[in-house]
């Protein structure tokens, strides 16, 4: 199966999807896309008109397929070693989504008032990951699942923001875990 993945090293749903595909052992083409460049650029818009990253073209299928949780789901159909980013079990595959959406949520808010509406969201969201991570698991359990994958840069760059500290401990013990997991330290290592 010829995949290709286009994608820009920095973004958070491209980082969602590149652990996905290191966890799984799907073999993939990288096509890193440059939107400085004006020739990658209007490439990509035909390919994608939103301009959103990322973008995995199964060759053979002849399908594309935009936005990370649709890209993993359709890996999980295709690929046995991707299976286990979702779960078999009906009512834990529909945690694990749930999961992945919480991680997903978009934060663009540029105004005073969004801006700390955002800042009291992340202390809420985090607070919710502390009750959750406790001393060790995952995002929704004991399995490593599509929701981890949501959670790793989502996590990562919050912490870049406002560092997690002592008052998060239970997030900060999951990122760690997180940045421990050799698919999301080699896209770390990439993205560098």
């Amino acid at each position: 199966m010829a995949l290709k993945l286009y994608y820009h090293p920095l973004s958070s749903y491209c980082w969602k999807v590149l652990i996905a595909l290191y966890e799984a052992g799907v073999p993939f083409e990288p096509e890193l896309v440059d939107l400085g460049d004006p020739e990658a650029r209007e490439r990509f818009i035909r390919m994608t008109p939103l301009g959103k990253f990322p973008v995995l073209v199964d060759e053979d299928a002849g399908k594309g397929f935009p936005e990370s949780s649709i890209i993993i789901e359709y890996l999980s159909i295709k690929h046995a070693g991707a299976a286990k980013l979702i779960p078999a079990d009906k009512d834990l595959a529909l945690r694990v989504r749930l999961s992945d959406r919480f991680y997903d949520l978009p934060a663009d808010k540029k105004d005073a008032f969004g801006v700390e509406k955002l800042r009291n969201e992340l202390e809420i969201a985090l607070s919710l990951v502390d009750r959750d991570m406790g001393e060790g698991g995952w995002a929704t359990g004991l399995t490593f699942t599509m929701a981890d994958c949501a959670a790793a840069p989502a996590l990562y760059y919050a912490n870049q923001v406002a560092p997690f500290g002592d008052g998060h401990a239970g997030a900060a013990r999951y990122l760690d875990r997180l940045m421990a997991r050799p698919s999301f330290a080699r896209v770390l290592a990439e993205a560098e």
